[in-house]
């Protein structure tokens, strides 16, 4: 039997930076990583496997910051926990003991069961393993008719790479824009219109009955329209669940949405046992309630709050919940969400206004290479606390999205946002006459003093 004083569950970015993280802190721990492949994925970059990197090798997540920390790493996928006896029990036949237990199993993709024709040949997946995406790449090369389910950020970034890669693809989107779970209606449809602008043929408001096979092969799909569209390949990307499977046969409890159950440490109701990432529970940080995010920069949030407080409470700033930061880039635009936008807002039933400014990312506006640049600040009608907001324009929109989480997260209001000191430069940032995300803060000051007669 090998025992180590943390043991972690899964390689993937949760994982490796838990492992850092406590090698970091406590450089006399041992801590062991067991994973199922040699190889791991970047998650995000997953897409751009299929143009823009043009091979799978190039999105590959290694563990070399934890080894060159100290820590080990075992291919031995993990069959069974005894969470009495501290054991992991892997393929291999071996035994590993802890005294620290980590859940970093991830998620896998949502088994579309409720879709004819799901099982059959060349219907995808977009899972986060190196060796069924090396399968999903090889096999698409020969083939150059896909059809992709689902307009969320994976499958619409897969479908523009696809066809940046001389693809004929068909998007087809249940709700009524791509996005719309991320996104306001208004950023939906402009991420939405430049999806179609690059080539993708996107079917919105529409839903696939059957995948239609022939000898055992997906040929097509058949909406509830009544129209066929016809494929070589199926491409699923209709969502993520938790892989909690191992964790239930340990005995751990989930919560309404299949994750693990956590506290604002990570730690579960079972002493010496932490789960981080996708496989755990999040809570909105705005809304106080089960979310469903699934985001790398978030599993990696959680895992430095982990790794820091593994041994004990150090850090008191402990994680607070989710805020959900998105960034994507289609056609060369990039937009970027964090926390309450329409949508989500109303559904929480959160009040809230929206302000909004427009100018371009490189003064002046002449200079090349500039481009547009908009802020939407969602904000409390009350005291001017952000509560969420969204950037579109240039690459810089990414970049200004964190500065709106950081705004979000330390409960800035708009008042002190005005006098947010800044540094600019002609070909950096927009002008210092007019920042944008400042002009947005001051629109919302004005628009609070005529909502409350004071204007």
């Amino acid at each position: 039997m090998k025992k180590y004083d943390v043991i972690i569950i899964g390689g993937g970015p949760s994982g490796i930076v838990t492992g850092v993280t406590v090698k970091n802190y406590y450089p006399e721990k041992s801590v062991l990583i067991l994973t199922e492949e040699e190889k791991g994925l970047v998650p995000c970059g997953i897409p751009y496997i299929f143009h823009r990197l043009g091979s799978v090798e190039k999105d590959a997540m290694g563990f070399k910051p934890l080894l060159d920390a100290g820590g080990e790493v075992i291919v031995d996928p993990a069959t069974d926990v005894n969470l009495e006896k501290k054991e992991v029990y892997g393929k291999s036949g071996e035994t590993y003991h802890y005294d620290k237990l980590v859940f970093a199993t991830g998620s896998l993709p949502v088994e579309a069961k409720f879709i004819k024709g799901y099982d059959l040949e060349e219907v995808y997946y977009i899972k986060k393993s190196y060796r069924y995406i090396q399968k999903l790449f090889d096999a698409l090369k020969g083939k150059s008719r896909i059809v992709i389910v689902g307009g969320g950020f994976i499958g619409a970034e897969v479908a523009e790479q696809l066809v940046a890669n001389g693809k004929k693809v068909v998007l087809i989107e249940s709700e009524e824009q791509c996005f719309s779970k991320a996104f306001s209606k208004q950023l939906s449809k402009i991420a939405t219109d430049e999806l179609r602008k690059t080539g993708v043929e996107v079917k919105t408001s529409m839903l696939v009955e059957e995948i239609l096979g022939k000898e055992g092969k997906a040929c097509g799909v058949r909406l509830r329209s009544g129209e066929e569209i016809p494929a070589e390949a199926v491409i699923l990307s209709v969502g993520y669940r938790p892989n909690t499977s191992l964790a239930v046969k340990a005995g751990l409890p989930l919560n309404i949405m299949g994750a693990i159950k956590v506290d604002n440490y990570e730690r579960t109701s079972v002493k010496d046992v932490c789960a981080v990432g996708d496989c755990s529970q999040t809570i909105g940080f705005l809304t106080g309630r089960s979310d469903h995010i699934m985001l790398a920069s978030t599993a990696t949030a959680e895992a430095r709050v982990l790794g820091y407080n593994l041994f004990g409470i150090r850090i008191k700033k402990n994680f607070m919940g989710t805020i959900a930061v998105f960034s994507t880039q289609i056609n060369g635009l990039t937009m970027a969400s964090a926390g309450i936008n329409e949508n989500t807002g109303k559904d929480a039933n959160v009040r809230f206004m929206v302000s909004e400014f427009s100018d371009v990312d490189k003064h002046p506006g002449t200079l090349p290479g500039a481009h547009p640049l908009t802020v939407r600040l969602t904000f409390s009608p009350t005291d001017g606390a952000i509560l969420g907001g969204e950037v579109w324009g240039g690459p810089t929109a990414a970049e200004i999205i964190n500065i709106i989480s950081m705004a979000i997260q330390k409960y800035i209001t708009v008042f002190e946002l005005i006098s947010y000191q800044i540094g600019t430069h002609p070909l950096l940032t927009s002008a210092p006459t007019k920042p944008v995300l400042v002009k947005a803060a001051e629109k919302a000051i004005i628009m609070m003093k005529k909502a409350n007669g004071t204007a």
